[in-house]
């Protein structure tokens, strides 16, 4: 039987999601709570890849069990065993083909950047102290919606076939001392989030223009765009799947 895992991570002590040779990985360690409870190897398969530092609100894995299983208990006995800074939110039954990874629909992350210096946000959010003309960042993101290629703000070696993202929702909140930039597409490139967040920050603060963001957009060239932003603000908020995929 095929079951999907809803889980939630703080990134801050692992490489990223993916198992490595010579670093922890949050699949890893995933991996060997459930080979121990199940008694039998298991290997997961993630909705996608979080790079090192980068946190987690939704999250899905598949696996395959061969045992039956009562998915609240094994909910209870898995976090006892993670640490603790991984948990366990629900495990819930899928059709036998059902991908964690090629059937989400859409994916939704967030970066946080605290204007002011907070020791308690160390880890979870970007201080960024320049100043920042809110009404050109907003332009500017408003071009990201629809469809592009996105190479521009792609990771150069990466194994996709195409660049092309439809971008759903892309939008900047600020509350206080916060500023939010939420973005929903139904896929995203390595690196891309924090790619876009470091080069519309370059228009926020008036080293590129509206005009010219729109011009790297076009270009397709990683060479041209800003920074990567630093990983400790970026969150993978949620993952949407066809009401279909799952058991009821």
């Amino acid at each position: 039987m095929r079951y999907f895992f809803e889980i939630t991570y703080s990134g801050s002590n692992y490489h990223g999601w993916q198992s490595q040779h010579n670093a922890v990985g949050i699949q890893q360690v995933v991996e060997e709570a459930l080979t121990r409870l199940l008694r039998a190897k298991t290997e997961i398969v993630g909705s996608g890849r979080t790079d090192t530092g980068v946190h987690c609100v939704q999250q899905f894995f598949h696996t395959d069990i061969e045992k039956p299983i009562v998915e609240d208990e094994l909910v209870l006995r898995l976090n006892a065993l993670l640490p603790r800074d991984i948990a366990i939110r629900s495990i819930r039954k899928v059709k036998s083909t059902a991908s964690a990874r090629y059937d989400a629909r859409e994916r939704t992350y967030h970066y946080h950047i605290t204007r002011v210096k907070d020791p308690l946000r160390v880890g979870r959010a970007f201080h960024f102290f320049k100043p920042i003309d809110k009404r050109t960042l907003d332009q500017a993101t408003a071009l990201l919606l629809g469809s592009h290629d996105f190479e521009c703000f792609s990771k150069v070696k990466t194994d996709v076939n195409h660049f092309n993202c439809t971008v759903r929702q892309a939008v900047w909140n600020q509350k206080g001392d916060s500023l939010v930039f939420t973005i929903t597409a139904n896929r995203f490139l390595r690196g891309m989030v924090r790619a876009v967040v470091g080069t519309l920050l370059d228009v926020g603060t008036g080293k590129i223009t509206v005009d010219e963001f729109a011009g790297i957009l076009r270009s397709k060239d990683r060479r041209k765009a800003g920074m990567n932003v630093p990983p400790e603000g970026l969150y993978l908020m949620k993952v949407k799947y066809p009401a279909g995929v799952f058991i009821k």
